[in-house]
């Protein structure tokens, strides 16, 4: 892995994934797509897909193009990928016409054989688009996959819609486990399985006034700058980012109130964070400067580099260079956390799902047409492949960008320092409504804010 000063943060792969075929995907997805990344100073930047007429050309296109014509294929070894070009344009679109359930259960009826990539594929489909109605279609894969990953989603699936499966299915694990070890003994599936019996055994854990005081206190890790990202448990949520500077102070706005735009921490799929595409992990992210991405569904405000732990070295994520380990282990990243959250284990998610091999995990804004999303909960927010996102509207006129919450939050970073401190993402609760800056304001002080 190339050191964190090797790596091109210009060039990541968009919305939070590491797979070639995400890319690929969304070149696909966006291939009318340009946008003129003019200068961020009186010349608000333009997105010319964004025009009401592009719109429309490139939601055609998919539906026609990827989705419809891909399905009419019949389901070889051969057209295996084709089907998954068509299974993600679904997600992106939340597109659900009736006639899709058939083709949608033939995936199922010959799953087993199938490609890793394409049991992937379709978990993520049914996840994303039918969160209940393929339970029993599911199920057998628990008991016959060899591969950790696939348990893992096929077990999060099933116990998303019928809980009291948890225990039944931990029960299968422990007897699986043993067999996906000796078949799959890769370090990120060992790190899947460990996670997945730590959801099946661990109490669930609550935040307390307590450790919600203590994330907003001065000793939290001091003399860094932090990026919350506050969010609740139902991601459907939006939940709201804040900054702290290194001296202790939070940023305010014009009106001299603390400063906090909100931001979306779901992913398309709404996978638990430790799987690829899922949503954004709890836990600590190193900032790591600005980028502008190249990414068209990303679009060209400029963009917050994070990293999780093992993504770069101990030394590094810590700020430390006393330290000479290169291994990473739970007691290194312990050392950032104060004690009454050294044991707070969902503070631990970046930490667990890196070891998974979750990578490229951002702050962005977004050029994806929010009408995809109408009458979900966080809409106009638009959902990405696992990274914290922030609304930003484009003209559907003229391109250019008339509101950006992005810009915001990378101004107000800008004031406080720049990105090369923490980002904390963190579940306050599980109420569900959008997180307000009301609710955070009592936990920290503002008498001394920027």
């Amino acid at each position: 892995m190339a050191s964190p000063l090797q790596r091109n943060p210009v060039n990541r792969i968009p919305m939070g994934s590491s797979t070639a075929r995400l890319q690929k995907m969304l070149c696909i997805l966006f291939f009318t797509v340009h946008f003129t990344a003019a200068a961020q100073t009186d010349t608000a930047p333009v997105f010319k897909d964004a025009i009401a007429a592009n719109r429309s050309k490139t939601y055609n296109n998919i539906v026609k193009n990827i989705i419809t014509k891909n399905l009419s294929l019949p389901l070889t070894d051969s057209t295996e990928e084709n089907w998954q070009d068509a299974f993600y344009a679904m997600e992106v679109l939340q597109y659900k016409q009736p006639w899709l359930l058939d083709k949608v259960q033939q995936a199922f009826d010959s799953v087993e054989k199938r490609s890793v990539g394409f049991q992937r594929s379709l978990l993520e489909l049914v996840y994303s688009n039918y969160p209940a109605q393929f339970k029993e279609a599911v199920y057998p894969l628990t008991g016959k996959t060899t591969n950790a990953k696939i348990f893992a989603m096929a077990a999060s699936y099933i116990v998303k819609a019928d809980s009291s499966q948890l225990g039944p299915l931990y029960l299968i694990g422990l007897s699986r486990f043993p067999v996906l070890r000796m078949a799959d003994s890769s370090k990120n599936s060992l790190a899947i399985l460990n996670t997945v019996e730590d959801i099946a055994t661990v109490k669930p854990e609550k935040l307390s006034s307590k450790k919600l005081k203590t994330f907003f206190s001065a000793s939290f890790l001091q003399g860094h700058t932090i990026l919350y990202s506050i969010q609740r448990k139902n991601r459907n949520y939006p939940g709201i980012a804040i900054i702290r500077d290194s001296t202790g102070n939070y940023i305010t706005d014009s009106s001299v109130a603390v400063f906090s735009v909100p931001q979306l921490a779901r992913s398309i799929t709404n996978l638990p964070g430790y799987l690829t595409n899922g949503n954004t992990p709890q836990g600590l992210f190193r900032m790591n400067g600005f980028a502008v991405s190249k990414s068209a569904a990303i679009g060209p405000t400029e963009n917050i580099q994070l990293m999780m732990p093992f993504e770069t070295s101990p030394q590094y994520f810590l700020k430390d260079s006393s330290i000479t380990d290169t291994i990473w282990t739970a007691a290194l990243y312990e050392r950032l956390l104060p004690e009454t959250l050294k044991k707070y284990h969902p503070l631990f998610g970046t930490y667990y799902a890196s070891a998974c091999g979750r990578t490229e995990i951002i702050a962005h804004g977004t050029t994806v047409d929010p009408n995809f999303y109408k009458g979900q909960s966080y809409y106009p927010h638009t959902p990405t492949q696992g990274c914290l996102c922030t609304k930003e509207i484009w003209s559907d006129i003229d391109g250019r960008r008339t509101e950006s919450n992005q810009q915001k939050l990378v101004n107000a970073l800008k004031a406080a320092g720049g990105a090369t401190g923490y980002c904390v993402v963190i579940e306050i609760d599980d109420q569900q409504k959008p997180v307000s800056i009301e609710e955070i304001l009592p936990y920290i002080k503002t008498a001394a804010a920027k």
